[in-house]
């Protein structure tokens, strides 16, 4: 990450220019089938293929946007702990965290920071041949680590046990990478919460807020989905702070099931163009189990039956809806279930997919798209045959048999940082 980098989001389909991803690591090939479900997975992987399946999605990242700019957790994790004081700091939290005996400390502060970064990802203690502490696998999800809302940083808190790690290295990285230290010295952005440390609500709740809930619409509107993962108490402190700021003019509120399989929004709907967004026809046009909130700074509030009702009349009365399995069931609750309203735009009009779709890759060309392969469109850029800019109107599938089972999309495995405006 280079010092020229900047932190701006304001939508969610503008050029896509630095995103933070997560290789699915060792950890992975950790989990047992009695303990999937406490770690938050549906199923047992084949790591090696899993790996492979990211690779491809990675290599389609870094041609629209280079090398530099696809940022991998583990690298901004060893570059946050090259500072001694940083180092110990993490090394001492970490061990009360996880209740490590003390002697622990001098092992671990012995790591190089990449050899630090892997231990803690994975919880394995690679010289002494030592599992220390349960894996995080759902960093693979780097999307719900934190969203970007401007040039502000939003740091989120997990509903899960199992990703508390995740929060702790989040904020590691935010307050220590000498990057995001420069640019809060110089003004910049700023962490706009500490979420750990909200108090709990007079009803003793507790703020819980994952990133697959939180979606810039445009650069006024900030939408959260209320859901398995994100409450409504996080939704009323995080409204008052922006407001408080004048980050942002509206608020949105979706109430949605507070299921398994809708546990995030962005497994119900994502905006791929100025004109289109994808989603589950149940909740996004019949509003199934929801409701729409709109909040309003100056202290209005408005209610809308359903997540259309609300696009249509705030944010664009052209929008068009693309259901996933053609809004048909089987194929639509099949297809929801496999990512197939969860895509990444890498600009206006391209975004990234699960190839395992194939009513809603029908729906896809219903609306003009192309529908191209990654493995075949990486050749094409390879052989000079076509380049990233002359790529239109397109939705590229990546393979997964495996990255599927672990119950999140391309849309869960990227955490936008910067994106440019849109006109």
């Amino acid at each position: 990450m280079d010092a020229n980098s900047r932190i701006y989001v304001d939508s969610e389909i503008g050029k896509l220019k630095k995103v933070i991803v997560h290789r699915p690591d060792e950890g992975i090939a950790r989990i047992t089938p009695k303990r999937a479900g406490e770690l938050l997975f549906d199923d047992i992987v084949h790591l090696p293929n899993m790996q492979d399946e990211h690779d491809i999605f990675i290599k389609v990242l870094k041609s629209f946007m280079g090398d530099s700019n696809v940022l991998e957790i583990r690298d901004l994790l060893a570059e946050s702990t090259r500072d001694e004081e940083s180092k110990y700091e993490v090394i001492n939290k970490i061990t009360d965290f996880e209740e490590l005996p003390y002697s622990f400390i001098p092992r671990l502060a012995g790591l190089s920071p990449e050899q630090l970064a892997d231990t803690l990802i994975t919880g394995y203690l690679e010289p002494e041949d030592r599992i220390l502490f349960d894996p995080i696998p759902n960093l693979l999800f780097t999307r719900d680590i934190a969203v970007t809302v401007k040039e502000h940083v939003l740091i989120t808190k997990a509903a899960k046990t199992a990703r508390f790690r995740e929060n702790f290295l989040t904020r590691l990285i935010f307050s220590s990478h000498p990057v995001f230290r420069r640019l809060k010295a110089d003004g910049k952005t700023i962490n706009l919460n500490r979420v750990d440390k909200f108090p709990p609500s007079k009803k003793g709740e507790t703020i819980s807020i994952e990133g697959g809930d939180v979606m810039m619409l445009n650069a006024d509107t900030l939408l959260v989905g209320c859901s398995e993962r994100t409450n409504d108490y996080a939704f009323q402190m995080i409204k008052n702070f922006l407001f408080d700021r004048g980050i942002v003019k509206n608020m949105v509120q979706v109430n949605i099931p507070a299921e398994r399989s809708y546990m995030h929004i962005d497994t119900v709907f994502t905006q791929i163009n100025k004109n289109h967004f994808v989603g589950y026809k149940p909740i996004v046009q019949d509003g199934l189990g929801s409701f729409v909130d709109v909040h309003r700074s100056n202290g209005e509030e408005i209610e809308y039956p359903s997540l259309k009702d609300f696009l249509l009349a705030e944010i664009n009365p052209k929008m068009e809806f693309i259901w996933a399995g053609l809004g048909e069931s089987p194929y639509q609750e099949r297809e929801q279930w496999t990512d197939g309203c969860n895509l990444v735009a890498v600009k206006p009009g391209v975004a990234i997919t699960y190839d395992r779709n194939p009513v809603t890759e029908r729906a896809f060309r219903e609306f003009g798209y192309k529908v191209v392969r990654a493995e075949k469109l990486l050749r094409e850029f390879e052989s000079g045959k076509t380049s990233p800019d002359n790529i239109e109107n397109t939705i590229i599938t990546i393979p997964s048999n495996e990255l599927s089972r672990a119950r999140g999309g391309s849309h869960c495995m990227t955490c936008p940082i910067e994106r440019e405006p849109v006109e």
